[in-house]
């Protein structure tokens, strides 16, 4: 009876090692860190004897917040594999790898599961001036419903987090002077330096005139989506002083990348303050962007708590 006992403890036992779900023990990237071959779309982790590589041709790691859903298949690839030795980058990236570690096992996904791609901002903040920068962005990783296929059956794993891949962003350079210029008609002021410009459009009757303001009092608005709106643009090529107030727009230099000013709120953020003060013969209007947020899709960087935006100078 012992005997029998034994020997159906030990069915039981065998038969539970593989009932087809993949525990995250079984594979294990946790302290791994996410790595991308630079001269491949393969990203990978490493975990001593172990490789979990992810290949991906064509798929862009975009600089924006975006959700990618990406269906295992034909070159897109899922792979775990074990070596008899220690792996490295080598061993993922070179087109002829080194002779060892040799590879003693693989796993292959199946085609049919998904990768999701969930890219995100990482931002740095100004202490003093509470502004913003969009410094990369983070590009977490998750696969969904996947079925690795071993050498003696099948894995499956409904959900298993990869990890996070981060990249480096161009950050936006406002190396903007202090000096502005306003079109004669149209009475845009703009600031401009390179390829790049930082315009108010449409700004409310009063804002900017020919008085002296009194002693902090300034003259006061809200940013908004069509009057008193606040862009930020670069270009492919220079700009020059004449492009702003030319009808129409100039089609050289194109446009690279745009954001707008989200609408303010009183007394709270996205408020315009203009201080005018005698010049020689003429006036110098001060023009202070108080908790001005630009935005671009989904994404937005501050400008801080006081941003002066430059100074208007009128006869």
């Amino acid at each position: 009876m012992k005997r029998f006992l034994g020997i159906l403890f030990l069915i039981v036992m065998i038969s539970s090692c593989d009932d087809g779900d993949l525990f995250l023990e079984d594979i294990n990237f946790d302290k791994a860190t996410v790595a991308k071959c630079s001269k491949n779309d393969i990203i990978y982790k490493l975990n001593e004897k172990e490789a979990l590589l992810l290949e991906l041709p064509g798929v862009i790691f975009p600089s924006e917040t975006k959700t990618q859903e990406i269906t295992i298949g034909g070159s897109i690839r899922v792979v775990y594999r074990f070596f008899n030795g220690t792996v490295n980058t080598d061993n993922i990236c070179e087109t002829i790898p080194p002779a060892t570690p040799i590879v003693v096992d693989q796993w292959t996904a199946n085609a049919g599961g998904k990768i999701i791609i969930t890219s995100t901002p990482i931002k740095s903040t100004d202490a003093t001036t509470n502004s913003t920068k969009i410094t990369g962005y983070n590009h977490n990783i998750v696969l969904k419903n996947i079925t690795f296929q071993k050498t003696n059956g099948t894995q499956v794993y409904d959900e298993f987090r990869f990890g996070d891949y981060k990249t480096t962003a161009n950050t936006i350079p406002f190396a903007f002077t202090k000096t502005l210029g306003q079109c004669a008609t149209s009475k845009q002021v703009y600031n401009f330096i390179n390829s790049e410009a930082l315009t108010l459009n449409n700004l409310e009757a009063g804002l900017i005139k020919n008085e002296i303001t009194p002693l902090n009092a300034p003259r006061t608005a809200l940013i908004g989506s069509t009057t008193n709106s606040l862009i930020y643009r670069s270009y492919t090529g220079l700009l020059s002083e004449n492009y702003f107030c030319t009808t129409p727009t100039p089609v050289t230099p194109t446009l690279f990348q745009e954001w707008k000013a989200a609408a303010g709120v009183a007394n709270s953020e996205g408020i315009i303050e203009v201080t005018t003060t005698t010049f020689g013969t003429g006036f110098k209007h001060t023009i202070v962007l108080k908790k001005a947020k630009m935005v671009r899709g989904s994404d937005d960087f501050l400008l801080g708590d006081n941003y002066i935006y430059g100074e208007l100078i009128t006869n």
